[in-house]
């Protein structure tokens, strides 16, 4: 049972790791986008965007007060009472 376990666990770990691969070598060659002469063009706006700046600020804020937080309640278990009578 346990080899079972273990031979499984190796051909799933391969099968992740070999995913990848197949996929590349199923997507068209370097050569033939290089070819193509296919070029990216933006499009032309007036004025810059109001959605950038300063939520970064705010994101790592809020993911310190979640990390503080997960540390006082972990830490703050005093109950040491069994559970069952």
């Amino acid at each position: 049972m346990r080899f079972g376990k273990i031979s499984l666990a190796a051909v799933a770990a391969a099968a992740l790791v070999s995913a990848p691969v197949m996929a590349e070598s199923l997507s068209p060659s370097v050569k033939a986008v290089a070819a193509s002469k296919v070029k990216r063009a933006g499009a032309a706006t007036k004025e810059e965007s109001k959605l950038g700046g300063g939520s970064g600020v705010i994101v790592a804020v809020l993911a310190a007060v979640a990390v503080i937080g997960g540390i006082v309640i972990a830490a703050g278990n005093d109950d040491d009472a069994p559970t069952s009578p």
